[in-house]
This record gives structure tokens, sequence and C-alpha cells, in this order.
């Protein structure tokens, strides 16, 4: 579990960094998020918010978004990074993440570590059209 865990802290190392880019200009909750693919690589995203809210997207659903759109869609660890407190991803988020993998790890920090818990337990007999 070692090296999973450090593997785990590089992951949370690249949502902080993309954090940086949130565009957050009404909640001033800035997250960015890294996307580990079963192929190795990386990819990353952050919150995007827009004057009529429900337009808005989430930096989960981003970096998501953004490796489905380059050919990968075999997600093995979805890392969500804030500065202010811990968050796990919503609803919405937890539902995109489940369409692409069953059994992806996800962390996020708290304020002194990094916490890591299951899909399968973040959202429990997801909606699935697949069979």
């Amino acid at each position: 579990m070692k090296n999973k865990k450090e593997l785990y802290k590089k992951l949370m190392s690249v949502a902080q960094k993309a954090s940086k880019n949130s565009y957050s200009p009404y909640s001033k909750f800035k997250v960015g998020c890294a996307v580990l693919c079963s192929n190795g690589e990386i990819y990353t995203g952050t919150n995007i918010e827009n004057a009529s809210y429900g337009l808005s997207i989430c930096a989960e659903r981003t970096a998501i978004f953004n490796a489905v759109s380059n050919g990968n869609t075999k997600i093995e660890a979805v890392a969500v990074y804030t500065p202010y407190k811990y968050v796990t991803p919503c609803g919405a988020c937890r539902q995109v993440i489940s369409e692409f993998t069953k059994n992806a790890d996800i962390i996020y920090n708290s304020i002194t570590d990094i916490k890591i818990i299951n899909i399968k337990k973040l959202l429990p007999d997801s909606f699935c059209l697949k069979s």
C-alpha cells in the first residue's frame, strides 16, 4: 500500500496544481482534480463557474471529460483537492465517475493528510445502463 499511497500523494499534488486554474469568481471555492487512467496517463481539471450557475462544471467532471476526449475511458483513481477543507465529489460527479469505473479509489485532502475511499462506497448501487 505504500507505493499506492505515494502514487496518490503525487496525484493529489497534480490536483493541487490544477486548482490554481480554477475559475470561481462567485463561490471563491477553488477545486482541482487529477484523474489517473489505466494506461498511466493523468488528466486534470478544475471547477469553472458561470454567472448562470447551472452552467458551471466541477473539477472532477472537467478532468474526466478531458480524459475521455483524449480516448481514455478506463479510470483507476480520482484525486480531488481544495485548499479550504476536505471535499468528496458531489453526486453528479460520483455518477460520472461510476460511468467509467466501478472500482476507482477517490483521493481527497483533509487538513493534515489525504483520505482514500472507493467509488463503490461513495455511490453504492450506481445507476447503470450497461450490463
